[in-house]
């Protein structure tokens, strides 16, 4: 097989499996760096040994070009692949087939990892008819995030990769800070420009809940806003620590957004599982949509979406009130009110 599909495809499965991030950019590093060259030259340099003694290839990743250019699958996938048969999640698996889409998802232009089209490429392969990339807005400096200027380089990008006019559609969005007033971190002209906008809360996620409470309903009411991502902010697990929710009315903040037609996130990152289930629970009976994300920061992660699935079903959330279930079409006309 070709070797730099068979290492980005392992640093796929290893993403997926929440693999230390040192592991994965091996093989996506030296993905890279036999890109670069010609395949013969690859297969020449991989036989003879030399391949080995260029920087970004080690011992591993040479193994895995030599096998591949030997024209077998790699042990190393195929191992992978083996693990990757089972699902993710325990449940909802008849509601992870109904969904069509992803509206929360970062590339490399912010905190994510990996380039556009790999993300594309991805969602793709995962049998998605499109993917919504939300890198973030420009207050969230420690994110990268992206000013107008930069965002409007990104368009290009987007429209370059929908230019094959294939099934598959890539969709121009953002992750928009709400900021402390309430407001939305991006000119309105700017989000005018954009087929999708998730709105999130960054900053002082310890903020007393009347402050928290008004800071959302300025957002929700924007005619911008399309999905309300990660509404409580916690962190259960992982690298980052963890870190309570936040505190709101939610019953306010979600008679909002069912009034002003804003779907609530379900981020089906593991380590946030947000909202909380007794929250999901409240949402859906103040008759909120829902938009069951990945939040994915790497090719890999695209595939948490069963977790979201997994957590909606377990709630009961039916699948005609999930946004991501829906046709291009209706979504996009869903998304586009008030612009």
């Amino acid at each position: 097989m070709d070797a730099v599909d068979a290492l980005n495809e392992i640093a796929f499965w290893l993403e997926r499996e929440l693999a230390p991030t040192f592991k994965i950019q091996a093989f996506r590093k030296a993905a890279g760096i036999i890109g670069a060259l010609e395949p013969d030259e690859v297969a020449a340099r991989a036989r003879n040994g030399r391949l080995k003694s260029m920087k970004g290839i080690g011992d591993r990743t040479f193994e895995v070009i030599r096998q591949a250019v030997d024209g077998g699958v790699p042990d190393y996938l195929e191992g992978l692949r083996q693990r990757g048969q089972q699902p993710l999640a325990n449940g909802g698996a008849e509601l992870h087939s109904a969904l069509r889409g992803d509206l929360h998802s970062h590339s490399d232009w912010s905190d994510g990892g990996s380039p556009i089209g790999l993300m594309a490429d991805a969602a793709r392969t995962l049998g998605r008819e499109y993917l919504a990339l939300t890198d973030h807005s420009p207050s969230l400096k420690i994110a990268n995030g992206l000013s107008a200027e930069r965002l409007l380089e990104q368009l290009d990008v987007v429209a370059d990769i929908n230019a094959d006019g294939g099934v598959f559609r890539l969709l121009a969005g953002i992750e928009v800070d709400i900021l402390e007033d309430g407001t939305l971190d991006q000119s309105p002209d700017m989000l005018e420009r954009l087929d999708i906008v998730v709105a999130s809360v960054h900053s002082k996620l310890r903020s007393d809940p009347r402050t928290m409470t008004e800071r959302m309903l300025g957002a929700i009411k924007d005619p911008q806003m399309n999905v309300l991502g990660h509404c409580t902010g916690r962190l259960l697990q992982g690298s980052r620590g963890t870190r309570p929710q936040s505190e709101f009315d939610a019953a306010q903040v979600f008679a909002a957004c069912a009034e002003n037609d804003v779907a609530v996130e379900i981020n089906s990152r593991p380590e946030r599982q947000d909202p909380p289930d007794g929250l999901i629970r409240l949402a859906l009976d103040a008759g909120c949509l829902f938009s069951i994300d990945s939040d994915a920061h790497a090719p890999g992660q695209l595939d948490f979406l069963q977790y979201g699935a997994e957590r909606a079903a377990s709630n009961g959330v039916p699948a005609e009130r999930i946004v991501t279930t829906w046709p291009l079409d209706r979504l996009l006309e869903w998304a586009g009110r008030g612009k």
